[in-house]
């Protein structure tokens, strides 16, 4: 009989002092990470390099265009920027913060629209529920709310019965025009015998 796993657990962010537990963890996670880097250079269009040493002193790297093309333009990178390129950046990060600025406005004002809607609605719910008590449960109601239902229920089934009564006359009065030659006891006395 197969014991029943565990199943997936959190793993505790710890260093692992098992060498073979070790090994076995970063044999899994360092294509991992790699594919994860080449996910976010498709995706985003970023240029990446990962160099990892593993715990047998191997080298592992990964690279988009190359390892060797970021790494000799990381270590350029302490030429001073040109007044042309701070001019760039500045004018995109005001452009970028402008837009930022107008949608902030723009979702404030639908924000603020919602909530007068939100308001009204629960104004109407309210008035709604106080309108027509008698829809909410009987056990919420009180003496004089229920002498009131009390007195409608019974308006409500005497127009009811009349309304029936009407109905069963009308019903009958057509077929004493349609069907005149029946005799009277088949319309219990009514309309013309033979």
């Amino acid at each position: 009989m197969r014991q029943p796993s565990k199943g997936r657990k959190k793993i505790e962010m710890k260093r692992i002092n098992n060498i073979t537990s070790l090994l076995v963890a970063f044999s899994k996670r360092h294509s991992g990470v790699f594919k994860k880097a080449s996910e976010m250079c498709t995706l985003c269009g970023v240029e990446m390099a990962i160099i990892v040493f593993s715990p047998t002193k191997k080298v592992f790297s990964f690279g988009h265009p190359s390892v060797q093309m970021i790494i000799d333009r990381f270590l350029k990178q302490n030429l001073p920027p040109s007044a042309r390129t701070s001019q760039l950046v500045q004018h995109y990060r005001n452009t970028k913060t402008q837009e930022l600025n107008a949608q902030l406005t723009n979702l404030l004002a639908q924000l603020e629209d919602e909530k007068k809607t939100s308001e009204e609605l629960n104004t109407i719910r309210k008035a709604r529920q106080e309108s027509f008590w008698w829809d909410s449960p009987i056990k919420n109601l009180g003496v004089e709310q229920l002498e009131k239902l009390k007195v409608m229920m019974l308006d409500l089934k005497n127009n009811s019965i009349n309304q029936a009564e009407k109905i069963v006359m009308a019903e009958v009065a057509n077929l004493t025009e349609v069907l005149p030659m029946c005799g009277s006891t088949w319309l219990g006395g009514i309309g013309p015998s033979v």
